[in-house]
């Protein structure tokens, strides 16, 4: 990876943490971070998100072609700088990232090169853990949250040099794991004293306050945000969202070569039998077109987590963010 690095040493997880609390601490209004959404999420949602007080993030890739990242990070960091300006006394939560490491996705580093033009607070790494790329984020100021599915790959990420891991436990919409959030958060916190997310069916102010009882510091909330008015995608995969259950989450690797979460009326409307459905060969992972289907996941397949039961209207990303808090608060009181 070709970009300059001045950071030469990997922080130790207390390093990380003063990190974490310097970026993060004080700054949102609900320990929440918006999880970034393939396809899905955009600058207008991102600006909600960090405007309403939770960390908004999106996805490197959304934006097509790489010139458009440029417009994007430049939109949301000057509206962001506008808004503190105005809003002193509650200014906005940072914003963050995602970036795919694994080896298929060939504009990482060009991708990277712009976030360090901006000093992207966060980063979020998904699907590979590279030495260089924390390095680099660290270099100007920011700190790297690292997506797994279980002990090894956290393992793997701390010593690689990520500041936060990001649990994805069984439930999570998209690329998800199998392990109970309570075993998961349970075993990371025996080990790791960094930040910690949990990640898997996550979508009301109670779930928020069951990560942090669990032992996470942040909720990570994605599926919920497919159902708001600033989310880029079909009305129809919105309607979905609010219709759906957890028993209409189908988990499956089909589409990518990662097992993933599904909801199960996209792939009926595909075609194809959700109860019936091949396994794919996970070395022809591919995050446009599918392993082995025709179906493109995401654009046809909706990705959704088991969480969505809490979804009841369409709505503005805010006005969900103002009823997480609300429940939030509640859930809290009931507990006292």
């Amino acid at each position: 990876m070709g970009i300059e690095v001045h950071a030469h040493h990997r922080r130790k997880d207390t390093e990380g943490a003063l990190a974490e609390a310097k970026l993060l601490k004080g700054k949102l209004r609900i320990p929440v971070v918006g999880a970034p959404l393939f396809i899905i999420s955009n600058p207008k949602l991102v600006l909600a998100q960090c405007k309403a007080g939770i960390v908004g993030s999106f996805p490197a890739l959304n934006a097509r072609p790489l010139s458009q990242l440029d417009e994007w990070l430049d939109e949301i960091t000057s509206e962001l700088e506008s808004y503190n300006r105005k809003n002193p006394e509650s200014p906005a939560a940072p914003f963050a990232v995602n970036q795919i490491v694994h080896r298929s996705n060939n504009r990482l580093e060009a991708d990277l090169q712009l976030c360090a033009k901006y000093k992207v607070p966060v980063i979020i790494t998904s699907l590979g853990a590279r030495v260089e790329l924390n390095e680099a984020v660290h270099s100007w100021g920011g700190i790297t949250l690292h997506d797994v599915i279980n002990q090894r790959f956290a393992h793997k990420a701390v010593e690689k040099g990520a500041d936060g891991l990001i649990c994805v436990a069984a439930g999570a919409g998209g690329h998800a794991g199998r392990l109970s959030p309570f075993a998961f958060i349970q075993e990371t916190r025996e080990w790791f004293d960094g930040p910690v997310l949990a990640s898997g069916a996550i979508a009301s102010g109670g779930g928020v306050l069951a990560a942090q009882a669990m032992g996470a510091d942040y909720a990570y909330i994605g599926s919920a945000f497919i159902a708001t008015e600033e989310a880029r995608c079909s009305q129809d995969y919105k309607q979905g969202i609010v219709d759906g259950r957890a028993e209409d989450i189908v988990y499956t690797n089909l589409f990518t070569g990662v097992h993933g979460n599904y909801l199960r009326g996209s792939i009926e409307k595909a075609g194809l039998d959700p109860e019936n459905l091949p396994q794919s060969d996970p070395s022809k992972m591919n995050f446009g077109s599918g392993g082995s289907s025709p179906a493109k996941a995401w654009k046809d397949i909706w990705g959704s987590g088991q969480g969505i039961g809490a979804v009841k209207a369409i709505q503005s990303a805010g006005a969900y963010i103002d009823t997480l808090v609300e429940e939030y608060e509640a859930a809290k009181a009931r507990l006292l």
